[in-house]
């Protein structure tokens, strides 16, 4: 069932991301500002949105666990939060390139970069933990902690223009206030963004067959040390 489901989401995104290049390279006009450059929004906007949601959805299954105390919740906070970090690293790279052809530089210390600079050393931590920490119950609860203060950053980086009016443009989208793109520009961003989404799904997925596999195999090494 988990392989029917990999495939419809594997066939739904690459339907989409086909159909949605073309709409974006060829039908897609240049900006009026900023040239063909421009076009990296649709890949920018969508990985900053999943990576920022991902590790909201990462520290409720953390929460979720600590109610709980199962440890295939604080599985599935792992997986989400390494997916988002994928994102995340997605959209630090992405920023930085239009960043260059923009501003002349690749890096620029405005609040929002920053702030999501910060939240991708801090989730880089959570894993780093994860890897150092062997004991499963242990691991699980200082993780949790991780993410709490991982996804209040991330909180910071979504309000930090409006926060600070510092180099990073304001809001692009049209439901948030000062927001909006031209007409035929904003729909390939939300195809991108569900396609997107579609892989973050089977990534997760994945990471929690490899999970699964890696809880087996500390139970019987538990089990193996009792004797």
């Amino acid at each position: 069932m988990k392989d029917r489901i990999l495939l419809v989401l594997a066939l739904v995104a690459a339907g989409i991301l086909f159909w949605n290049m073309h709409t974006i390279f060829l039908e897609v006009p240049d900006e009026a500002n900023q040239g063909p450059i421009f076009r990296i929004i649709y890949f920018h906007v969508p990985a900053a949105i999943l990576a920022l949601c991902g590790f909201g959805i990462g520290l409720a299954f953390s929460l979720i666990y600590l109610k709980t105390g199962n440890l295939r919740w604080d599985g599935i906070a792992e997986g989400v939060t390494e997916v988002s970090l994928v994102f995340a690293s997605i959209t630090l790279i992405t920023g930085s390139i239009w960043g260059k052809i923009i501003w002349g530089v690749w890096w620029a210390w405005d609040a929002r970069l920053t702030s999501f600079l910060i939240a991708w050393l801090i989730f880089a931590g959570y894993l780093m933990l994860r890897r150092a920490i062997e004991e499963p119950v242990q691991r699980a609860r200082l993780s949790a902690v991780v993410s709490v203060f991982g996804t209040v950053n991330a909180y910071v980086v979504w309000k930090s223009i409006e926060w600070f009016r510092t180099q990073h443009p304001g809001p692009v989208l049209s439901v948030r206030s000062g927001g909006g793109m031209a007409p035929g520009m904003e729909a390939p961003l939300g195809w991108n963004l569900l396609a997107l989404f579609c892989i973050s799904i089977m990534l997760v997925m994945v990471r929690q067959q490899q999970a699964g596999i890696a809880r087996e195999i500390d139970t019987l090494r538990r089990t193996a040390h009792s004797f």
